[in-house]
């Protein structure tokens, strides 16, 4: 997770299990299992890795029995009044008086087509210090398409959350569950370490660079007699000028962003974790097939 946009690159699942209150009259409670699919967002994709992440998204449209689309509720802009007094103001992304952009355009078509209920969150709705301005924002995408449910939500702070499980389960097919109650994800352990390496460089970096680097683990070594866990992880970029900004000053940037992700990682696999962490350049590696496919991008992995 990083607040920077396009985060995500590879298709995640998650699963959900439990029961929760359905009915606040009857206190009836329903219990179910929701397989998340986490997607990459849709933008406009220039380079091979952009179009990989779009089609990791749009194609699992025809997989799935609902599709969960998340918004952001617009942005609180602070300033003063004039009698100095704060003041915030909700902006609709985008409102409905505005064009449609061409990527929004795309992805509500490409839902439309799918058939399946669709069910809109709108996130981040702590932001809006004035509730009155969320109610323009709602009444925006209402008019865009249609929808099963259209939920306010604070995914950090929690707000609404469980009314969007209540939601989902409604769309939801009766079946037996998939999984069992007690995983979370269907990805590997070393997957998931070389995501939390590749969390550690957005938070750190800025701009475009977290953008021209892919992590690769090279090596997991669990040693038994010690307990603990062995990981050799290469962090490539796409220029020489890169490396030198990963690696930093006397190799300040790369130590810390080694210790945080180990940290992490640890607490993952609850081992202790020595995680060896290599800088690397191949050259423009995101803008063609073959590049993304070395370093781990291929459809439907």
């Amino acid at each position: 997770m990083s607040p920077l946009p396009q985060t995500t690159r590879n298709r995640i699942v998650g699963v959900w299990s439990g029961a929760i209150t359905t009915s606040r009259a009857t206190n009836e409670r329903t219990a179910g299992q929701i397989v998340f699919v986490d997607t990459p967002g849709v933008h406009e994709a220039r380079s091979a890795l952009n179009r990989f992440m779009v089609e990791e998204a749009l194609g699992v449209l025809g997989d799935v029995d609902a599709v969960l689309l998340v918004v952001e509720s617009g942005e609180a802009k602070a300033g003063r009044g004039e009698r100095g007094q704060d003041r915030a103001a909700a902006v609709a992304l985008p409102p409905a008086a505005r064009r449609t952009h061409p990527t929004d355009a795309r992805l509500l078509e490409a839902l439309k087509k799918a058939k399946v209920p669709v069910v809109l969150a709108v996130n981040k709705v702590d932001k809006i210090k004035d509730k009155r301005a969320l109610l323009p924002v709602l009444e925006a995408w209402g008019q865009r398409a249609e929808f099963a449910a259209i939920v306010p939500i604070s995914a950090t702070a929690g707000v609404g959350v469980i009314d969007l499980v209540r939601e989902l389960l409604k769309v939801m097919p009766k079946g037996a569950p998939i999984f069992d109650p007690d995983t979370l994800t269907d990805r590997s352990e070393r997957f998931l370490a070389g995501e939390l390496v590749r969390e550690q460089l957005f938070l750190r970096l800025y701009q475009e660079i977290p953008y021209s680097i892919a992590v690769v683990v090279e090596n997991w070594n669990e040693r038994e007699a010690e307990g603990d866990v062995v990981i050799d992880v290469s962090i490539m970029v796409e220029r020489e000028p890169q490396k030198a900004i990963v690696v930093g000053k006397g190799g300040t940037m790369v130590r810390d962003i080694g210790a945080a992700a180990r940290a992490e990682i640890t607490r993952l696999i609850g081992r202790p974790v020595h995680l060896r962490v290599h800088v690397k350049v191949a050259p423009d590696w995101s803008s063609s097939e073959a590049g993304i496919g070395r370093l781990g991008y291929r459809r439907g992995e």
